[in-house]
């Protein structure tokens, strides 16, 4: 990987030295996998693509090491309007973030309650606070979570953190900066590995296949996301390798991802990952993930 020199001005830093890094709490967040992935990220590359963006945790890594053009999708609208919004309006975003934090943050948990479901039922009219209410969602409701019901509402209940990080202006500050060299887009995988071009590299984060029948959480918007993607995905990654595009795929180690993989000239290795968000605790033991990579 390459390095920053010394005494060089460091990519996905803020004015205030704080790093670049997610700004949302994410379901299957890559925070703790990203350094693995930078490891065995290609040496050189043209243009970084993540069609999975959840939280944007392989990104903000690899910014963080160096200058990056980027085009970042996802299959969530309000999360790249979002990712737009901390980009391009910083100040706004914060302007909007600023009361909800202030009505929130000094008020008993029967008051948070009320304010949470209020503004979970509001429909802001600003790109801004549409962000801003995200932003607040995802700060204060149960576990971090985000889930979309299938009329494509956000459902999770509220949470019962004592002092959410509502709004962190040095962080969004990071995040903006690192966002300049990057596009945003919505959309499907597949249009957005079809938009990659030889010399370039993927990150592909999807929704990990169910470990067993009970662990069936496997989509963060009113479209599910079962085999049948699994499949297609399959069939973007193998079209990625004949053109050329390097690309590094992350799933649950289940023998039916394997079987998809195996045989096809892959490079298929395991690490362990704690598991980070069973409601019960005790259950958040690690587990086996897969790294699937089409270069060597």
């Amino acid at each position: 990987m390459a390095r920053v020199a010394s005494g060089a001005t460091v990519p996905g830093l803020g004015e205030s030295g704080t790093p670049a890094r997610p700004f949302l709490k994410w379901a299957g967040g890559k925070a703790k996998l990203a350094h693995f992935i930078l490891q065995r990220a290609p040496e050189r590359f043209n243009r970084y693509h993540e069609p999975f963006l959840g939280a944007g945790a392989v990104f903000f890594a690899l910014r963080s090491q160096r200058a990056l053009a980027a085009r970042l999708t996802d299959v969530n609208a309000a999360l790249i309007e979002t990712f737009q919004v901390v980009r391009d309006d910083p100040d706004g975003l914060s302007g909007a973030l600023a009361p909800m934090a202030d009505r929130y943050l000094p008020a008993a948990h029967e008051e948070r309650a009320r304010f949470y479901y209020e503004v979970r039922a509001s429909i802001p009219s600003s790109a801004a606070a549409r962000a801003a209410r995200l932003i607040f969602l995802n700060r204060t409701c149960f576990n971090g979570l985000y889930r979309e019901n299938r009329s494509g509402r956000f459902n999770v209940p509220h949470g019962r953190y004592v002092r959410p990080a509502i709004i962190d202006l040095p962080l969004l500050e990071a995040c903006s900066r690192a966002l300049q060299s990057a596009e945003l887009a919505c959309g499907d995988f597949e249009s957005a590995c079809a938009r990659a071009a030889e010399g370039d590299f993927v990150y592909l984060d999807p929704p990990y296949h169910p470990l067993s029948a009970t662990a069936s959480f496997t989509s963060y918007t009113s479209a599910p996301f079962g085999f049948a993607e699994q499949v297609r995905l399959r069939d973007a990654f193998e079209s990625l390798a004949r053109r050329g595009v390097a690309a590094t795929l992350s799933n649950s180690d289940h023998p039916a991802i394997r079987e998809l993989y195996e045989g096809r000239g892959f490079l298929l290795e395991t690490v362990e990952m704690s598991r980070a968000i069973n409601s019960v605790g005790t259950k958040r033991a690690p587990i086996q993930e897969l790294l699937i990579s089409n270069f060597g």
